[in-house]
C-alpha cells in the first residue's frame, strides 16, 4: 500500500488538529497542557487509509513561538495542507509555515479552508483571493483550495478527494537506500524499553537491523517496529514508524538524531550551502549567528558568505530575495549529505528567514572569500529536480576528489557526503575512471592527474638519485614514499608503482630501481669490490674487520667504505650485531649446526665452549653468531646451553 506523509501548515487556532481528528479520529493533541490551552505545543500524529493509500498525518503547531517544533515534522512530509480560517484568512504564522514549506521543496500539497461555516460566501470568496495571491508563483499555485468544517462535518468528502488526488502524484522514497530516520519522539514504554519515532526519509527498518544512533554513533539494535500502530516486519521509505531499540536507554537519545545504516552518513560542524533569502527577510549577511534547522534537528551556527569581498571592505550581506553560497559554521555536530533542504532562522528574534540545499556536508577547511572558493561552489550546484542528477554527482565527485588530494577519496564517501545511492556506487566509480578523471586503487578514488604527478615524480626522484648516486640500487621504498607521497593512501602509492614496473619503468620490491639502471664501477671500485669480498670469503666465521679492510686489502678508504655499503645492499654480506660475514659462511654454519640434530639425536644441545671449539673461533665471533642462529631459529636458548631445532 503506499504510504504518504502529510503535514498541516498554518496560523495557531485555524483549526489543523480540528481537521485532522474530523478525519481519522484521532486526536493529536496528546498533551495534557495542549489540551488544556486549546493549542498543539508539539508534533500530532494520526493515520488513516482511504482509497488504497494509507496518510499519516503529522500535526504542526501553528504558534510562533513553537515554529521550532513545526520543523522537526515538516522535514519528512511528502505532502502539505496549507490550513487558513475561512473567517481570518491570511494570518502571520500561515506565511512564515507556507515560506518553510517553499524553501523545504515540499513537494506537492493544496489549501483547505476551514472553519468555513463561520464565514459567508463574501468572506470565503476574499479567502480564496488572499490566498491565491500567497501562493502565487509557488508550488501549490492552481491547487485544490477546499472549504472544510470540521465541526459541522461539510467539505470532508471533498477534502478526503483532494487528499487522493494530490497523494496519486506523489513519487515514492528511495526505500532501497541507507537507512535514515530523523527522530521527532523518545519514551519508553513498559515492557519494551526505549522507543523513538520518525518519518523514514529513505531505506528500511527490519526486526533485529543493526543501526546508529547519530551524531554519536551509539550502536543500536532493532527489537520492533510499528508502522501506524501495527507490528510489522519492516518500514520503509516514506512511512512514519515507532522503533522499540535495545542497547540504549530513553536518557542517551534526543529529538534531533537520527537512526542510520553505520557509516553511511558524515558527522560534521561544516556545510557549504545554497542559501535562498526570503524577500520578506532582512539581508543575511556574513558571520550572523543562525538558527539551523534540518530533519529534527535545530543546532545553532553562523552563516559565512562565500566568494570574494567587494573593494569598499564593507561586511558583505545576501540581499532579501537573493541567492547565494555560504558556509554553515555549526556549534554542534549534525547528520547531513548532499542534497538535504534546511532552513535558517534569526537567532532573535527566532523568524524564518531562509532555506536552501546542502551541497558538500564535509568541506575541506581553508580560505572561502575568494573566486576560487565561488567556483568551487557553482561546480557544486545542483537542482535535484532537475533530472540531471547523474551529471550533478560526476560533478560533485571530481570537486571531491580534487579536496581529497594524495589522501585520496573513499567509495563510502561517494554516498557518505555526495549522496550517491549505494546501489549506484560502483557504476560512478568506474564512470569516473572511464571519463579519465579517477584512478582506483583497492576501494578509494584519487584524481586521475594527481596520480599521473606521482607516476611522473617517482621515475624523476629514480633519476635523480641514480645520477647523484650511480652505485647505489635504488631507494628503499618507504623512504620513496616519505619524500613523494607521505601524506597519501598507501593503495595509490603501490598502484603507482605496480603500473610502473608492468610498463617496465622500474624494478625492484624493497629498493626501487628504474629498470634501465645498471651499477657502473670504475675499474678502480671493481678490483676493490672483488678484493672486498674475497677478503670476507677467505675469512669465513673470522672474517676481517671491517675498520681495516681498506688497508688488509690495499684499497683507498673512501672506495672500501663505498664497496662494503654496496656489498650489503647486494646481500652478499650480512651484519651481524657490529660484524660483517660473507652470506655462504653464514649459510653454511646453518647447514652444520642444524646437521647435528640429526648425528645428536632428538635433542641435540650446544654451548658457547662447544660452538667455539667445533668451529675454532673466538668469543667475539662466537657469541653474535649464536644469537643470529637463535634469530633464524635454527636454535633456540635454553639457559647456558642451546637446543638444535
Amino acid at each position: 500500500m503506499k504510504s504518504i506523509v502529510v503535514g498541516t501548515a498554518g496560523h495557531i487556532d485555524h483549526g489543523k488538529s480540528a481537521l485532522v481528528q474530523a478525519l481519522t479520529g484521532t486526536d493529536p493533541d496528546r498533551l495534557k497542557e495542549e489540551k488544556a490551552r486549546g493549542i498543539t505545543i508539539d508534533l500530532g500524529f494520526a493515520h488513516q487509509t482511504i482509497d488504497d493509500i494509507n496518510f499519516a498525518f503529522v500535526d504542526v503547531p501553528g504558534h510562533e513561538r513553537f515554529v521550532k517544533n513545526m520543523l522537526a515534522g515538516v522535514g519528512g512530509i511528502d505532502l502539505v495542507v496549507l490550513v487558513v480560517a475561512a473567517d481570518e484568512s491570511v494570518m502571520p504564522q500561515t506565511r512564515e509555515h507556507f515560506d518553510i514549506c517553499r524553501l523545504l521543496r515540499v513537494p506537492a500539497g493544496f489549501v483547505a479552508l476551514t472553519k468555513a461555516d463561520l464565514a459567508d460566501a463574501d468572506m470565503l470568496e476574499l479567502a480564496r483571493l488572499e490566498v491565491r495571491e500567497l501562493v502565487a508563483g509557488s508550488f501549490l499555485e492552481g491547487t485544490a483550495i477546499v472549504p472544510v468544517s470540521a465541526r459541522a462535518g461539510e467539505g470532508l468528502d471533498a477534502f478526503r478527494a483532494a487528499l487522493v488526488d494530490a497523494g496519486r502524484n506523489i513519487r515514492g522514497r528511495a526505500s532501497h537506500g541507507v537507512t535514515r530516520l530523523p527522530i521527532d519522539r523518545v519514551f519508553s514504554m513498559k515492557g519494551f524499553g526505549t522507543v523513538v519515532t520518525g518519518t523514514l526519509v529513505s531505506g528500511r527498518i527490519a526486526l533485529d537491523a543493526d543501526l546508529v544512533v547519530a551524531p554519536g554513533d551509539r550502536a543500536v539494535k532493532v527489537r520492533g517496529v510499528q508502522v501506524h500502530g501495527q507490528r510489522q516486519r519492516e518500514a520503509i521509505a516514506g512511512q512514519r514508524a515507532a522503533v522499540n531499540l535495545s542497547g540504549v536507554e530513553v536518557d542517551d537519545i534526543e529529538r534531533g538524531q537520527a537512526l542510520v545504516t553505520p557509516g553511511a552518513f558524515e558527522e560534521t560542524r561544516l556545510a557549504d550551502v545554497v542559501v535562498e533569502v526570503l524577500p520578506s527577510a532582512k539581508p543575511l549577511k556574513h558571520g550572523a549567528r543562525v538558527r539551523f534547522h534540518q530533519g529534527t534537528a535545530e543546532i545553532l551556527g553562523r552563516v559565512a558568505l562565500i566568494g570574494p569581498g567587494g573593494p569598499d571592505r564593507a561586511v558583505p550581506s545576501a540581499a532579501p530575495g537573493s541567492r547565494a553560497f555560504a558556509r554553515l559554521r555549526l556549534e554542534a555536530r549534525a547528520v547531513l549529505v548532499r542534497g538535504d533542504r534546511y532552513i535558517l532562522r534569526a537567532y532573535s528574534p527566532p523568524v524564518t528567514i531562509a532555506g536552501g540545499l546542502i551541497l558538500d556536508p564535509k568541506p575541506p577547511r581553508g580560505a572561502i572569500r575568494s573566486a576560487a572558493a565561488l567556483a568551487r561552489s557553482q561546480r557544486l550546484d545542483f537542482d535535484p529536480a532537475s533530472g540531471d542528477v547523474d551529471a550533478a554527482e560526476q560533478r560533485a565527485a571530481v570537486v571531491m576528489l580534487a579536496d581529497a588530494g594524495a589522501a585520496g577519496l573513499p567509495l563510502t564517501a561517494l554516498t557518505s557526503r555526495a549522496g550517491v545511492d549505494p546501489r549506484n556506487v560502483q557504476a560512478r566509480a568506474e564512470a569516473l575512471v572511464a571519463a579519465g578523471e579517477a584512478v582506483r586503487a583497492a576501494d578509494v578514488l584519487v584524481a586521475a592527474r594527481l596520480y599521473a604527478q606521482l607516476k611522473g615524480g617517482i621515475v624523476a626522484t629514480l633519476t635523480q638519485h641514480h645520477r647523484a648516486q650511480p652505485l647505489s640500487e635504488g631507494l628503499p621504498r618507504e623512504e620513496l614514499r616519505d619524500q613523494l607521497f607521505k601524506r597519501g593512501h598507501v593503495a595509490v602509492f603501490d598502484l603507482a608503482l605496480a603500473d610502473l614496473a608492468a610498463a617496465n619503468t622500474i624494478a625492484g620490491r624493497d629498493r626501487i630501481a628504474l629498470a634501465t639502471h645498471r651499477l657502473a664501477l670504475s675499474p678502480e671500485e671493481e678490483r676493490a669490490r672483488a678484493a672486498i669480498e674475497r677478503a670476507y670469503r677467505d675469512g669465513g666465521l673470522k672474517p676481517p674487520d671491517a675498520a681495516s679492510i681498506a688497508a688488509a686489502t690495499g684499497v683507498a678508504g673512501a672506495v672500501a667504505d663505498r664497496m662494503l655499503k654496496l656489498l650489503q645492499r647486494q646481500k652478499v654480506l650480512v651484519r651481524v650485531d657490529v660484524l660483517l660475514f660473507h652470506d655462504e659462511a653464514l649459510k653454511q654454519l646453518k647447514a652444520e649446526v642444524a646437521a647435528l640434530k640429526t648425528t645428536g639425536g632428538a635433542v641435540a644441545r650446544i654451548d658457547v665452549a662447544t660452538f667455539k671449539e667445533r668451529f675454532g673461533i673466538s668469543r667475539k665471533f662466537a657469541i653474535p653468531l649464536l644469537e643470529y642462529l637463535d634469530r633464524e631459529r635454527v636454535t633456540r636458548r635454553m639457559g647456558e646451553t642451546r637446543v638444535v631445532l
